[in-house]
This record gives structure tokens, sequence and C-alpha cells, in this order.
């Protein structure tokens, strides 16, 4: 059964906001998500759905925007004056056109990434909310598989080994 600490391989198909809606990802005839139960690796409400399945299982559930990535702020959209982006004296008009994601970081080194949205003469236009802000989730799962996590994976905090992290 699915508890803390317990290291669990599953199959999940994401939709935008419910069972019709577009697939986002999904990991089938691909390889399983891996990771360890209740580390807050993932979105806690993930967690709470799957709670005490056990393998073979399948659920499908739905996470409201709120309890996901939250809702999309309009002030995580900033206008950021176009020097800041200058490399050495000069700007990569490549690297500034609309789309493109940019790792940035806040005046208290905070990183985040940020989205272009709109790129002028004198300013370039960013949006930090998650990708997903704003987005009902929709989850269909397979639970492949159920272990016991190692003290070094719960310690480190991730998996190791098939499927996990591996250090050098």
């Amino acid at each position: 059964m699915i508890s803390e600490n317990k290291v669990v391989s599953l199959h999940y198909r994401l939709k935008d906001s419910n069972k019709e809606g577009d697939i986002i990802e999904e990991t089938f005839g691909d390889k399983p998500l891996v990771f360890i139960y209740g580390v807050g690796s993932m979105i806690p409400k993930f967690e709470e759905k799957i709670e005490g399945k056990g393998k073979g299982d399948h659920l499908e559930f739905e996470i409201a925007a709120s309890e996901a990535y939250g809702e999309r702020d309009e002030e995580a959209i900033l206008d950021l004056p176009i020097d800041l982006f200058k490399v050495e004296g000069t700007l990569d008009m490549e690297m500034l056109s609309v789309g493109n994601v940019l790792p940035m970081q806040d005046n208290e080194g905070n990183k985040m990434d940020g989205i272009i949205v709109d790129v002028t003469e004198d300013h370039i236009t960013m949006d930090f909310n998650h990708p997903m802000a704003g987005t009902d989730l929709y989850f269909e799962i397979e639970i492949i598989d159920i272990r016991e996590a190692t003290s070094d994976e719960i310690s480190h905090g991730h998996v190791h080994g098939e499927g996990g992290h591996h250090h050098h």
C-alpha cells in the first residue's frame, strides 16, 4: 500500500481540466514516474489521492488549479528593462524571442523561470506564473510498483537506481 517513505512507480496520463481534455503529458509506453511518497516532491493533493492504493490499481481524479499550481497571478507578469538582458553589452535577440523560457533571479536570489510574452525596443515582458497555473488537472493513473525506500533515499529525498537519481 502507498504510504510514507514508499517508493512508488506509476504511469500517468495528465489531461487539461477533465477526462475529455487535451493530454498535457503521459508516461504510458515510456518509463514510469518514480518518486518517494510523502517527501514533498509531488503536489500534496496528488499524494492524498493515491494514498493507500496498491500495485495494479487504476484511478482517475481531478485536481483544481488552486490545489495544483495555483491560479494565474497578473502581478507575476512583469515589464523588465531590456538592458537587464544584455550579456557583455550585447543582446542575443534569438534568446529573447516570444515563448522562450529564461531562468531568472529575483532581488533575493530566488531562481524562477520566466516565459517571454512580449519584446519591445526598451523592455521585455515576462510571465513568471508556473506554466500550468490556472489549469485544472485530470489524472489517469496505474500503480506499477511500490517498495520501501532505502535510508539513503529517505535522507536524500529522492529515488536512487532504476528510474531514479544517480549520484556520481
